[in-house]
């Protein structure tokens, strides 16, 4: 009965939703900021910004990162810059491009 009741448990705890933890986010006329962690491992930060492209055009570049536990049980981090370049990600996972 004991293992029952164990094994019950952990399956409800499998099952439980995932809870945000923290939040911040800031917007402001030429940029902004956000970030969260949840309740099960997964962050994420990020910062844009106004950039001068040309002498009238401006791009938002936005710089951050994010965390996650796959399926396997191993934590990605990923960390990038999006540009007028597209997203250009980076992490120990990924491939690099020759």
């Amino acid at each position: 009965m004991k293992f029952a009741i164990v094994l019950f448990a952990l399956f409800a705890v499998a099952l439980a939703d995932v809870q945000i933890l923290r939040q911040d986010s800031t917007v402001e006329a030429d940029g902004y900021k956000y970030s969260y962690g949840l309740s099960d491992g997964t962050s994420k930060d990020e910062q844009g910004e106004l950039k001068s492209i040309g002498p009238d055009e401006q791009a938002i570049v936005a710089r951050g990162e994010f965390s996650y536990t796959g399926p396997d049980g191993v934590v990605y981090s990923v960390s990038y810059v999006a540009d007028e370049n597209g997203f250009q990600p980076q992490g120990s996972h990924l491939p690099v491009p020759v």
